[in-house]
């Protein structure tokens, strides 16, 4: 008999609305929503503030960055070893949140916005996984409605879009794109409310009418 889903990962572009629609996802199941409340877990377990974690947050450190880090690691004369576990930067909170993610989906129970759990839970009994889109005149729309008209919103869809297309590759050799990643790929140009819809038909066809 199949495990029944208890936890849907959703994966978006920047702009799709896909946060939204996880927020949706959560209070139609009545699951744990993780996407701020996982920076606030990653900030507790890092003994950092929130602020901080969130400026790592499914980011990728600069190559010069990850040399130097490399180099003192292996300790220079004269000079204590690095150590890693005193360090907080975008490859620390990514570990962090993984450690997040695994112990969220052993309770269960959960919708986990980004940070690679798509990838991170691959193949695990009880995940299904989601992809959210929208083109990018829709996107735009939308960023300019939340964030206003003065804004580069083009400029930043590229620049967020990048960091977690790279964040993906980096941490788990993936492609973020890949459809094989994901149970279902949903345009969200009708709107957030249709897309949660399209996705509860399958996994709770009664939570979808609701």
């Amino acid at each position: 008999m199949k495990k029944p889903v208890e936890v849907v990962t959703v994966s978006r572009q920047y702009g799709s609305g896909g946060a939204a629609v996880a927020a949706i996802l959560a209070t139609r199941l009545g699951y744990q929503l993780l996407d701020r409340a996982l920076i606030l877990k990653m900030a507790q377990a890092a003994h950092v503030p929130p602020g901080v974690a969130e400026l790592f947050d499914e980011r990728v450190d600069p190559w010069l960055h990850r040399l130097g880090r490399a180099l003192w690691r292996g300790g220079i004369e004269g000079v204590a070893p690095f150590d890693p576990s005193q360090v907080v930067d975008a490859d620390r909170l990514a570990g962090l949140s993984g450690q997040v993610v695994e112990e969220a989906a052993r309770l269960g129970g959960c919708v986990i916005v980004g940070r690679g759990a798509q990838c991170i839970l691959r193949g695990r009994p009880g995940c299904f996984h989601v992809f959210v889109y929208a083109s990018r005149d829709q996107r735009a729309r939308n960023l300019r409605a939340r964030l206003g008209a003065d804004r580069d919103v083009e400029a930043l869809m590229d620049s967020m879009d990048h960091e977690r297309r790279a964040y993906l590759h980096r941490h788990f050799d993936a492609d973020w794109k890949d459809p094989e990643l994901y149970d279902l790929m949903v345009n969200s140009a009708l709107g957030n409310e249709v897309a949660a819809r399209a996705i509860l038909s399958i996994l709770d066809p009664g939570s979808a009418s609701a």
